[in-house]
């Protein structure tokens, strides 16, 4: 069985719910990702910042990234899924929600992020393809 773990890009860094978005611009150029796990301040998933987050709802609408913290943008249930998760759960988890990245948590703890990228590693062509027309569906 494959999983979550298997498939993720291990060493994902939290962004503290407090930082601002500068702040987490920076990071995510550090790290080359587009993306970043928020915590809250006991080290828990409260949501996740995009850099398209950071675009559209802060910079376009006119707000400065070095006073707007990343918990402020941060909306919704954030998702994850557990380690030990089969690839089939992972998918079920993105594609249910139209999701393109997934925090791999494993004892309430962030051990890495599942991305398009990591999915087309290991995924065939043909559950790559399902992924993408569900994912990309317009609800």
């Amino acid at each position: 069985m494959t999983t979550a773990a298997d498939i993720m890009h291990p060493g994902a860094q939290w962004i503290p719910a407090t930082e601002t978005l500068d702040r987490a611009a920076q990071l995510m150029a550090r790290l080359n990702v587009g993306a970043l796990p928020i915590s809250d301040a006991d080290e828990r998933l409260c949501g996740i910042i995009t850099d398209r987050d950071i675009v559209v709802n802060c910079v376009a609408r006119g707000h400065d990234p070095e006073k707007v913290t990343c918990g402020e943008l941060a909306q919704g249930t954030p998702r994850w899924i557990d380690a030990g998760a089969d690839v089939g759960d992972v998918l079920e988890e993105m594609q249910s929600h139209q999701i393109r990245r997934l925090p791999v948590i494993r004892d309430k703890r962030l051990v890495g992020m599942i991305s398009e990228a990591d999915l087309a590693q290991h995924l065939s062509d043909d559950q790559m393809a399902t992924f993408v027309e569900k994912v990309y569906a317009r609800a």
